[in-house]
């Protein structure tokens, strides 16, 4: 009787499943021939787009022009980076320039699918409150980002932690924090990535001190943080934390007849003592939440986390003038606690209002240093600009522009006009004409002007101008454009989460606000000075809940300057340089107080014409720019 088995499979012929290894898999990690999907990282790659330079003390130092010692005042002349996109083009646009520099990276993915980023935010000096609804920006890219459950957030991290680990230096580390809704899979996520043997910690954060109702189970409070180093050696520098008072600690030694550890006793026989006021830093990391009456540090930004624990991470992982890392930042913790520890930093954000807060916030990190005579990094604000919206072109739309105007059309919820009155019109909303504007270009007043003209030869009473980008100042020219032919032109900013995969939510269309400033002139007896005096602010309400509209809607014409949050100057502007702060006032949880004429004593070199730029922006995070024409 033969002992070949039935089937033909054995020792000699083992069955396919005997040899697969334990792997996480998940749609999307293979392609539909079975081999495993790279990250392309050229294909992603485009140049990041200088938009703002901010060097505050600095910049009053040149507007008032007095001294400002550079030797002291800055560590050195590396300048930090806070960037607005998503961080997957961020990333691999990094790629060139920081592949293999980056010495700490973390991360605070969002990890909660049904979570809800809804904020209250301040209007005017703070006595009244109204919610911000989640940017559509976050809302349709976390709707990707669970669209297929944890399949797509698990690809999606995937991807981005592939091109983390290449940023990461040979020493470099890695935290990326979670809590219980994909803690388990990130888990084993990373060691797909970084591999199993590169896992050095996973860290408890017990916040003792949060509330828990009657839930029906233990209270959830900790989150888990994993650190993966990403090669062979890391840095680490053991921390201590202070215990509550001075704690009388039992010594304790080896006893070799018992084969144990025991109480060291003294000559007496007594148990010996010592006096302890630290410990070494574990595992489990007892640090207090941010309390909501902290108005110090507590910006009131949803996912906030402490400055102690980032400073813990930050310290035990670093050197002074390391570089670290956070592409999820938020409100711009890391990068705020780097700064404060002299390291160099790198933040990026998918959320308009993220990049807000972060940069109010570094800003007032600069401030602190400086005036406590420390030193200090600059920092720019870049975004992917219109390269990213070429890519999306390339990729998604084969380079049809036809293609492009229908879909824009879509979103904002018009038809098409397959024979239209006029090349300009492209498509109706009601008793209204459209005109989309083209994915490279910026949409200037006399465009406009032409778009109305043809809006009225068709008999049209008003006409919604859709574009990516407007020209400087258009808003001011569409009141004489709209007396002048009698057709109301309406301006709305195409948003950029159209370029989203799988979006079918519609996004809001902001109307482009309404900001009027003037100069304000000094004379001296050294010479003329300039403020710049803030006349009139309508802003875009888009964001705002519609049951809150209304009454917003009537405050905002009442007194729009309530609805600023931030707004700064740049007294030499030029339309090819980024936007130099040389003065800001802004509003904070503690302070709400804001001026609406600066107080820089700006003094130009030269007496002539000259043009300073004026940007705003709203409790939103949405933001406005003007010129202002000034002659001294």
């Amino acid at each position: 009787m033969s002992d070949k088995p039935k089937n033909g499979y054995g020792p000699s012929n083992p069955h396919p499943l005997s040899q697969m290894r334990s792997e996480l898999i998940w749609e999307g990690k293979y392609d539909e021939f079975g081999n495993r999907r790279e990250v392309d990282v050229a294909a992603h790659s485009m140049p990041l787009q200088r938009i703002e330079t901010l060097d505050l003390p600095r910049s009053q130092a040149t507007a008032q022009k007095s001294l400002f010692d550079a030797s002291t005042a800055y560590r050195d002349d590396f300048r930090n980076q806070l960037i607005w996109g998503d961080n997957k083009l961020v990333l691999a646009s990094l790629h060139q320039e920081y592949q293999g520099k980056v010495d700490l990276i973390y991360i605070d993915p969002p990890f909660d699918v049904g979570a809800d980023f809804t904020m209250d935010v301040a209007i005017g000096d703070g006595s009244q409150m109204t919610e911000k609804d989640q940017s559509l920006i976050e809302l349709v890219a976390y709707r990707d980002m669970w669209g297929k459950g944890a399949d797509s957030y698990l690809q999606m991290l995937y991807e981005r932690l592939t091109l983390m680990r290449s940023l990461l230096s040979e020493t470099g580390s890695i935290f990326v924090h979670c809590d219980w809704h994909m803690s388990h899979m990130i888990r084993m996520l990373l060691d797909v990535v970084f591999g199993r043997d590169r896992f050095v910690n996973e860290i408890v954060w017990h916040y003792y001190n949060k509330m828990q109702g009657n839930v029906g189970h233990f209270a959830q409070n900790h989150d888990t943080i994993f650190w993966y180093k990403n090669g062979s050696k890391h840095k680490y520098f053991p921390q201590r934390e202070e215990r509550d008072g001075t704690t009388k600690q039992i010594k304790r030694v080896w006893d070799k007849e018992k084969g144990k550890i025991v109480n060291a006793k003294g000559a007496d026989g007594k148990v010996i003592y010592t006096e302890s006021d630290s410990r070494g830093v574990d595992s489990v990391w007892y640090l207090s939440m941010l309390q909501p009456a902290d108005k110090t540090e507590n910006l009131g930004y949803a996912t906030q986390k402490p400055e102690t624990l980032l400073g813990r991470i930050i310290s035990a992982t670093t050197e002074e003038n390391d570089l670290v890392a956070d592409f999820f930042c938020g409100s711009g913790t890391t990068l705020a606690v780097a700064e404060q520890l002299g390291r160099r930093w790198i933040g990026s954000d998918l959320g308009r209002y993220s990049i807000h807060t972060a940069r109010k916030r570094l800003i007032g990190v600069q401030r602190q240093l400086h005036e406590a005579g420390k030193p200090y990094r600059s920092f720019d604000v870049f975004n992917l600009g219109r390269y990213e919206r070429q890519w999306w072109q390339q990729e998604a739309l084969r380079d049809a522009e036809d293609e492009h105007r229908n879909i824009v059309l879509g979103f904002f919820r018009a038809e098409p006009i397959s024979n239209a009155p006029s090349p300009l019109i492209h498509g109706r909303k009601a008793t209204a004409y459209i005109h989309v504007d083209g994915i490279d270009s910026i949409f200037t007043r006399d465009e406009a002007k032409a778009v109305a003209l043809a809006a009225k030869a068709a008999g049209g009473k008003q006409v919604h101008c859709l574009a990516w980008d407007f020209e400087m100042d258009i808003r001011q020219a569409i009141a004489g454009i709209e007396t002048e032919l009698g057709v109301k032109v309406r301006l709305h900013r195409i948003p950029r989460e159209i370029m989203e995969k799988n979006r079918t939510e519609v996004p809001p269309f902001f109307e482009v606000a309404l900001l009027e400033a003037q100069p304000v002139v000094h004379k001296g007896p050294k010479g003329n000075t300039v403020e710049i005096k803030l006349t009139n602010f309508l802003p875009s309400l888009t964001e705002v809940p519609s049951k809150e509209l209304e009454a917003l809607q009537e405050r905002a014409m009442n007194s729009g300057f309530d609805f600023i949050d931030f707004w700064a100057i740049d007294f030499d502007w030029g339309p090819d340089k980024p936007f130099n702060h040389h003065w800001q006032d802004y509003r904070t949880r503690k302070d709400r107080s804001l001026k609406t004429v600066s107080d820089a004593e700006f003094a130009y070199d030269k007496p002539g014409k000259h043009t300073a730029c004026v940007k705003v922006v709203d409790v939103f995070g949405c933001d406005t720019s003007i010129t202002v024409e000034i002659e001294v």
